[in-house]
This record gives C-alpha cells, sequence and structure tokens, in this order.
C-alpha cells in the first residue's frame, strides 16, 4: 500500500501503549521484510495534545518521511492526520479549528497520504475529514478540519480488534453508537447521513455485545468496524449535547472520551425527549425495542450500559461538580453545542450535569 501511494519512507504513528505490543511490532517486522525505511512515532496521549502534533511534525520532518500510517485508535488515528496536515502548513494548528470557513486557511497543496488502520471500533476516524486536539494551553478540545486530512487509504481489518481489552470494546463500541443516535436525532436536514446513522445503530444493536463477550468474534468484530465508519461519515450531519459535554469533560479531566460518551448518552437523549421524541420513536421501532417510543430507546442504552459494565454516573470517573463552572463555558462553546435538539443554556446544562455526576 505504501507504494501504491508512491511513498517510499512512512512515519508510524501509534500511542505509547500500543507502540509496546506485539500487534505493532509485527506491524512495522513487515514494513522492515518489504525493504520499506520507516520512522516510529509514539509520544500520542489518549486525547493527543497540540505539543504531541508538533513533536510527531519535527519527527516527519527529521526523518524526511513522505507519508503517515496511522495506527491504532481514535487518539492514534487523530494524530496521525493531523500531522500529515500541520506538515505542510506554516500556520499554527489553532487556526484550522472548525468553525466558519477555517477549513480555506489551510494550504493544501502537496498534501501528505495517510494510510489509517483502526485497532478500535469507536470514532470511525479512518473514514473522517477531522481530528479532534487539546490545546492545553487553553483548556479545550478542538475539532481541526479539512477535506485533505481524509486517509488515502482505510484498513478495517477485524484481526487488529481481536485482542482489544472487554472494557475498550464497550467504551469503543458505544462511541460508535453515539455518533449513530447524535446524527439521527440532530434536527438538521441531511436524509443520506439519517440512513447510515439507522443502519449503523441496527448492527451495533446485534454486534457490540458479540464482541464485548467474544473478543475474537470476526463477524461482530467485522460489523462494529463497518458500523463505526458509517457513523462517522454521517455525523457530518452533526453532533449534539453529548459531544458538547464530553469534549468539556476531557479537557478539564483528561477522561477517555469514548467512555465520557456512554455515561453521557443516556442522560442527554432524555434531556432532548420533548423535541426528539419522533425520531427517537422511530430508533425504537427500526431496533425493535419492546417500548416503541423514546422511553424503550432510553430503556435499552441503560440495558446496554449494565451489558457492558459501563459506569452510570460520571463520579465513577472521577468528575465532580468542583470545576462545574468551567464544564459548563467550554460546552457553550463547543462546535457541536448549537445541533442539539433542546438548545442548550447555561442553566439546562447545569441541571443536567448535575444528575449525570
Amino acid at each position: 500500500m505504501v507504494r501504491e501511494l508512491n511513498c517510499r519512507n512512512p512515519l508510524f504513528v501509534t500511542d505509547r501503549s500500543l507502540a509496546e505490543l506485539p500487534i505493532v511490532h509485527r506491524s512495522l517486522a513487515g514494513l522492515k521484510e518489504s525493504g520499506i525505511r520507516f520512522g516510529l512515532f509514539s509520544r500520542v496521549q489518549p486525547n493527543p495534545t497540540g505539543q504531541s502534533i508538533d513533536d510527531g511534525v519535527d519527527a516527519f520532518s527529521a526523518g524526511g518521511h513522505d507519508m503517515v500510517i496511522a495506527f491504532g485508535g481514535g487518539s492514534a488515528l487523530d494524530a496521525g492526520k493531523a500531522i500529515a496536515l500541520m506538515a505542510r502548513q506554516r500556520r499554527p494548528i489553532w487556526d484550522f479549528e472548525d468553525i466558519g470557513d477555517n477549513w480555506k486557511l489551510v494550504d493544501p497543496r502537496d498534501p501528505v497520504p495517510v494510510i489509517a488502520l483502526p485497532t478500535t471500533a469507536g470514532t470511525g476516524s479512518e473514514l473522517g475529514r477531522s481530528s479532534v486536539i487539546t490545546d492545553t494551553g487553553q483548556g479545550r478540545k478542538l475539532i481541526i478540519f479539512h477535506p485533505i486530512m481524509m486517509p488515502q487509504i482505510a484498513v478495517l481489518d477485524p484481526e487488529l480488534t481481536y485482542d482489544l481489552p472487554a472494557a475498550l470494546t464497550a467504551s469503543t463500541g458505544m462511541d460508535a453508537l453515539c455518533h449513530a443516535l447524535e446524527t439521527y436525532i440532530t434536527p438538521s436536514f441531511h436524509p443520506m447521513a439519517d440512513g447510515l446513522a439507522m443502519q449503523a445503530l441496527r448492527m451495533i444493536k446485534r454486534a457490540l455485545p458479540k464482541a464485548y463477550s467474544n473478543g475474537p468474534d470476526p463477524q461482530a468484530r467485522a460489523d462494529m468496524l463497518v458500523a463505526s465508519g458509517m457513523a462517522c461519515v454521517a455525523l457530518q450531519k452533526g453532533l449534539g449535547g453529548v459531544h458538547a459535554i464530553s469534549h468539556a469533560l476531557g479537557a478539564v479531566y483528561d477522561a477517555p472520551h469514548g467512555l465520557l460518551n456512554a455515561v453521557l448518552l443516556p442522560y442527554v437523549t432524555e434531556f432532548n425527549r420533548s423535541v426528539a421524541e419522533e425520531r427517537l420513536t422511530e430508533i425504537a421501532y427500526v431496533l425493535d425495542l419492546q417500548v416503541r417510543s423514546g422511553e424503550g430507546v432510553i430503556a435499552w442504552l441503560r440495558q446496554m450500559q449494565m451489558e457492558l459494565s459501563i459506569p452510570t454516573r460520571l463520579e465513577a470517573l472521577g468528575i465532580g461538580i468542583d470545576r462545574l463552572d468551567d464544564v459548563i463555558a467550554l460546552a457553550m462553546t463547543d462546535p457541536c453545542a448549537p445541533a442539539n435538539p433542546v438548545p442548550l443554556t447555561p442553566h439546562n446544562l447545569r441541571a443536567l450535569l448535575l444528575s449525570a455526576i
């Protein structure tokens, strides 16, 4: 694949913990056996920061690399895509935050190719045109966007997810579920995205419990990778309150994004019922839930939390009320907030967070 892209010297980007595992060692050995020169960059945190992207760009330049292989979960894929983008830019990465026409500030000439190999089925970042990067200076998570961030090749290999621990299978899978559900009930008009989101929900309902209980189930793992990718493509329609809040909590507490979404999803869905009941009822019918209403969807989400051993309160993640004002301020300015079915205000966000904590 490297040679298919007319490249000879990739930078292999992954996260610190994954770099020590046999799956990465085997992948790097395969590059060596193919006679491909490469570099390894593994200084990627669970919530990648602007500093880690700068370090990755330095490694890219120092090694004379001509492409990026992004290998791992959403953090590694987001970091790899951002490193590839910034290798050709003169502006700071924060200038490309996904607000208004900021994407037009990107210099699109001579883009760096990316091959993405996901080892989780959650963010779907391998099929996305953005990365979520933490600005530690401002204490904010920002969405960095440009169409050239879409990887040239995405390899959805279920075998790469077989050894994913059950807890990560659960939290990343619930992240994909959250993408699909939030997309579907967002009031924007995008029928094609709605179709992808609904099909992703159908596949996740069936496949996620199987992947959780039996890691090397090839069909369940493959279905989760496909569903995760479809949900990522669908979310161009818009997300909502779950992501606005989880981005804020992730910036303040450095908590895992997928797990935050998994905890928050039933609370925010209940919060949105007054506006989104019709859409939630459609989901209940398509998923053949016992109760064909928004109440049935929320009951199913709670059941999934229990079946996947997901915490039901944010306090289990070490989140309290000590920085509530900071979280609310960040969530209100998050680009996902305006698409929430019920308009978010500091007052109703406070009540929502208190109930979830």
